[in-house]
């Protein structure tokens, strides 16, 4: 923790009614891997992807997530249409230097993304303390300490 703001990545979140295993391996072939790509208990299909390269800014990583999109073949650019979300989502760390952050997209990237349908989501993470295990009590810690006592 040292409380430092900074863009961590931009992940693409998808839900479909159709099977996104097609359009995970043509992202793969252009770069943008899989988190995951669920058929979930509800019936939809879930994915989650990101780039192979990390940017300082969202620009770089929206920009080869919308390229990897607009190069997509007819058949799997029917299972992008098919998404119900198609949520490009920024994902900041939080903390409080320095005064001021701010980073931006450019007017042609966002019509871009508009142009493929896609929206913006940001995520907001707190800056914590890591987690420290806590140690454990024995079961029989307690009945133990009374007979050492008697």
């Amino acid at each position: 923790m040292d409380n430092t703001i900074c863009y961590l990545n931009t992940d693409l979140d998808l839900v479909s009614e159709v099977d996104l295993t097609g359009l995970a391996a043509a992202f793969k072939r252009k770069g943008v891997y899989a988190l995951h790509v669920t058929h979930a208990p509800d019936g939809l299909w879930h994915a989650r992807f990101e780039t192979d390269e990390q940017y300082t800014e969202p620009e770089g990583n929206i920009a080869k997530l919308v390229t990897a999109v607009e190069s997509l073949g007819k058949a799997n650019r029917a299972a992008w249409q098919s998404c119900s979300k198609r949520d490009f989502n920024i994902g900041y760390d939080c903390g409080d230097q320095p005064w001021e952050f701010n980073q931006g997209l450019s007017a042609k990237l966002l019509g871009r993304l508009a142009a493929i349908g896609g929206s913006l989501r940001i995520t907001l993470y707190p800056d914590r303390e890591p987690q420290v295990a806590k140690p454990r009590k024995r079961k029989n810690a307690g009945k133990a300490k009374k007979k050492r006592q008697k």
